[in-house]
């Protein structure tokens, strides 16, 4: 059969993609014909992983992967060469939050905030320079890097430095890469996306989390004032914010390098 999708051919790898934004991702690109990588901390023989990895079919492949080793990452590189041979796209989007009055904050949990939103994404980066670049030659637009940065990347919140220090560094990180790998004609283009609030796990659990803190009645009332503060009316689903990625990702977006492309639904036109 003949691809039809716009992604036909390429290869995509993809971080935290058992769930929320990065499975969307993994789903989208699956359905556009590419082959897709997933990875997660979840072992292989995990459920979870043997039935998204059913249901998505034969095209989708899984590697446990945390994102804060280098020898994780190294081994990632091995399977995807040996298995695969190439890659076009990397979506560095695995990630955690932390929040809290600064002065509350331990140095362990910022770093670990920052070995995995900071350090995991210039690992990735790092490590696929090279088959990216390779791929990229051979495709009209080139590969395609895509990090999940968010809002708080552009603007700061009450209470959520440490991510608000995570996420800036992830857009400022993609900037310096797109235009170090241009000047080098390097064909890989860098982007980041800033999602707003998305309906996922880590969501639904940071709300649960405040609501057990007393700060509201219920996660469910915490959920509805954020759709309530949203200028579009409600908090976004993980595919509209796949929809974007994989625009970065197809060659509609290759003249577009080192940009940063929000999807908040008005947040912070605010």
């Amino acid at each position: 059969m003949t691809a039809t999708g716009k992604l036909g051919g390429r290869v995509a790898l993809v971080t935290g993609a058992l769930r929320g934004i990065g499975l969307a991702c993994a789903e989208r690109f699956i359905a556009e014909d590419a082959a897709v990588i997933l990875t997660d901390r979840d072992r292989p023989d995990d459920p979870l992983v043997q039935a998204t990895l059913e249901r998505l079919g034969p095209t989708a492949s899984y590697l446990k992967l945390d994102v804060t080793l280098e020898e994780d990452w190294a081994a990632a590189q091995e399977a995807v060469a040996t298995r695969l041979g190439r890659l076009d796209i990397l979506v560095n989007n695995a990630g955690t939050d932390m929040v809290g009055p600064v002065d509350t904050l331990s140095l362990a949990d910022w770093r670990r905030l920052m070995s995995i939103n900071v350090d995991g994404v210039f690992l990735g980066v790092r490590t696929f320079t090279g088959l990216l670049a390779e791929g990229g030659k051979t495709t009209p637009a080139g590969s395609s890097i895509v990090n999940v940065s968010s809002i708080m990347g552009l603007v700061g919140y009450a209470e959520t430095s440490a991510y608000n220090a995570s996420k800036g560094a992830v857009r400022l990180f993609t900037k310096a890469v797109a235009i170090e790998f241009a000047q080098a004609r390097k064909p890989i283009r860098v982007n980041s996306v800033h999602p707003g609030f998305v309906r996922t796990p880590l969501l639904d659990a940071g709300m649960q989390r405040w609501a057990n803190e007393g700060k509201a009645e219920s996660a469910q009332a915490l959920i509805d004032a954020l759709d309530q503060a949203t200028p579009i009316g409600r908090i976004a689903r993980p595919e509209e914010i796949a929809a974007a990625i994989f625009f970065l990702a197809s060659d509609d977006a290759s003249y577009i390098t080192g940009s940063e492309l929000v999807v908040d639904g008005g947040w912070t036109a605010q």
